[in-house]
C-alpha cells in the first residue's frame, strides 16, 4: 500500500488546485490562497514521502507535473485573467493572462528533461511564481496602480519569462543541515519569514527578488570555494 501514498498526496495537490480555480472565478481570493497553500504543502511532501518510503516511480513523476500544471500553471493564469477582466473593458485582452499557464507548462516540461535541475532550479519554479501572482489581488486592494491592465500584462510577461529563464536558483532540499553549507538558504528563510510577518501578501514579490539575490550569492560563493580548493 505504501507505494500509493506519494501519488495520493500528489492527487491532493491537483484536487486543491481545481478548487482554487473555482474560488478565483468567484472572486474569493482568500479561499483560493488557502487552496494554493495546501497544494504547495502537498507538492513539497509528495517527493519527500516517496524518497522516505523508497517508492519513487515514473508515473509519480508524470503525475506530479500534471498536478503542477493545474495548481501552479492554470491557477495563476486564471488569477491574471480575472484581474485583467476587472481592469479593462476590452473583450479579448484578459486572455493574455493565460500566457502564464503556457509558460508554466513549458517550464515543467523543461524541468522534466533538464539534467541540470536534479538538485537546483534553472528558472523560477512554478509554486514560487504562483504565490507571487496570487498575492497581486491582495496588493491591488492597497495600491490601485495594480489595477492597470497594461501593468498587469507587463507582470504576466515578466513572470512568464522568468519561468523559462536561465537564472540558477537553489532548491530548499537539504543534503546537510550544516550552517556553512546552507547559510544563504537559511538566511533566505529567515528574511522571508520576517517579511511575511511584517508585510503579509506585499512580501511575496519581495521574497522572489530576495530568492534570486540569495541564489546568486550562494552559487557565487560555491564557485569561489571551488577555486580556493583547486
Amino acid at each position: 500500500m505504501k507505494k500509493y501514498i506519494p501519488n495520493t498526496i500528489t492527487s491532493l495537490n491537483l484536487f486543491s488546485g481545481c478548487i482554487a480555480v473555482l474560488f478565483v472565478l468567484k472572486g474569493e481570493f482568500n479561499y483560493a490562497f488557502y487552496c494554493v497553500l495546501a497544494s504547495g504543502i502537498f507538492d513539497f511532501f509528495d517527493g519527500m514521502v516517496a524518497r522516505a518510503l523508497h517508492v519513487k516511480s515514473l508515473i509519480g513523476k508524470e503525475l506530479d507535473s500534471l498536478a503542477d500544471v493545474i495548481s501552479f500553471g492554470f491557477v495563476p493564469g486564471v488569477i491574471m485573467y480575472m484581474m485583467l477582466k476587472n481592469a479593462t473593458d476590452q473583450e479579448y485582452l484578459p486572455y493574455i493572462g493565460f500566457i502564464i499557464t503556457v509558460f508554466s507548462a513549458l517550464r515543467l516540461a523543461k524541468f522534466n528533461i533538464d539534467t541540470r535541475q536534479t538538485t537546483d532550479f534553472i528558472g523560477v519554479n512554478t509554486p514560487m511564481n504562483t504565490f507571487v501572482i496570487i498575492s497581486l489581488p491582495f496588493i491591488a486592494q492597497q495600491y490601485q496602480i495594480l489595477n492597470n491592465a497594461y501593468l498587469l500584462i507587463g507582470i504576466a510577461i515578466v513572470s512568464s519569462l522568468l519561468l523559462v529563464s536561465e537564472i540558477k536558483l537553489f532548491s530548499m532540499k537539504l543534503n546537510s543541515l550544516k550552517w556553512s553549507v546552507n547559510k544563504y538558504k537559511y538566511l533566505f528563510l529567515i528574511v522571508s519569514v520576517l517579511l511575511l510577518v511584517w508585510l503579509s501578501f506585499l512580501a511575496l514579490p519581495l521574497v522572489l527578488l530576495i530568492y534570486i539575490l540569495f541564489s546568486f550569492i550562494h552559487f557565487s560563493s560555491e564557485k569561489n570555494q571551488e577555486r580556493v580548493e583547486a
